[in-house]
């Protein structure tokens, strides 16, 4: 009995020693797929706790004012050393200074910048308000596309500063004209990026929007718009530095009493009394306003998208 029992007992153990090992390699290699699964999510794990200050000041103030610096000594090495010797060609860094604070003194100095910048934001907001729905109606119809398509990219080539022309003869030398110019210029680069950014969506989105019942004017809003945002927002960009451009265009050549005295006024006044300083305040006003609109509206409001978008881990 002994010797007819003990193989049966072997067996028992053996087939408890391979359930025994099985689970054991389950076990391991839940263990791994849990380890990975771990580790891919501290990849994808975005870091929001609050930069250092002295990171930022190394990473985003230090590296605009050391080129700002570089700059200007360059500037004066040119006039120091004899370079440029003439200060009817070139002013030094001190004689736009001067003319800085003459116009700080004056009163007059915010008024040029203001003057510029509530006709190019105001302007922007209606080439906003045009340029939308077009670029979503060329993006969205196939015959709007095939006829006005061409013409908007070849508007968008076209210098803004052939519109100032035929926008004085046609309204004037009064703000309507100012306006008309930046929508002129600014309204086919937005139309554009609406386009690029809404064929870059991909249809699987479109498909899904349609099967739960966004189709229409609620499809483009719910489904089209946030798809497209990215390219948007970049049209949005180069339509403002459209926008100022053409601003800067008509100023410069529809001047008039009744319109104010702009950064493109300003710039072309200078020119009038071959002041260089004043000149050189115009260009760097212009260039600062410019910069300043970037860093304060467009670049927050790029950042923001991309990172809820999971395509920016760090600002």
């Amino acid at each position: 009995m002994a010797s007819t029992d003990t193989p049966a007992v072997k067996d028992v153990n053996s087939v408890t020693e391979g359930k025994d090992g099985k689970d054991g390699k389950d076990s391991k290699d839940g263990n791994d797929l849990a380890g990975l699964e771990a580790g891919l999510d501290a990849l994808d794990t975005v870091h929001t706790g609050r930069t250092p200050l002295r990171t930022t000041f190394t990473q985003k103030i230090v590296p605009p004012l050391t080129a700002v610096v570089l700059v200007l000594a360059v500037w004066q090495a040119l006039i120091t050393f004899g370079v440029v010797d003439d200060p009817g060609k070139l002013p030094s860094p001190a004689d736009v200074w001067g003319e800085v604070r003459t116009a700080w003194l004056q009163g007059t100095l915010l008024d040029y910048i203001w003057t510029s910048v509530s006709r190019g934001l105001l302007g922007f907001l209606m080439a906003l308000a045009l340029g939308t729905p077009l670029g979503l109606l060329v993006a969205r119809v196939r015959f709007v596309r095939a006829a006005i398509g061409p013409i908007l990219s070849g508007l968008q080539s076209l210098p803004s500063v052939a519109w100032v022309p035929p926008a004085v003869i046609w309204l004037g030398l009064n703000n309507q004209m100012m306006y008309a110019v930046i929508l002129l210029g600014a309204v086919p680069s937005i139309a554009n990026g609406l386009v690029s950014g809404v064929d870059q969506v991909p249809p699987l989105f479109l498909r899904a929007g349609r099967t739960l019942g966004a189709t229409g004017l609620k499809g483009s809003w719910h489904i089209v718009m946030p798809a497209a945002l990215p390219g948007y927002l970049a049209g949005l960009k180069q339509g403002w530095a459209f926008s100022w451009r053409s601003l800067m265009a008509a100023e410069i050549i529809a001047s008039s009493p009744d319109l104010g005295v702009g950064l493109g006024q300003l710039l072309e006044n200078g020119r009038n009394t071959s002041s260089m300083s004043m000149v050189f305040l115009a260009i760097l006003l212009i260039l600062v306003v410019g910069i300043a609109i970037d860093l304060l509206i467009f670049s927050p409001l790029e950042r923001r998208v991309l990172r809820s978008r999971g395509l920016l881990v760090k600002s």
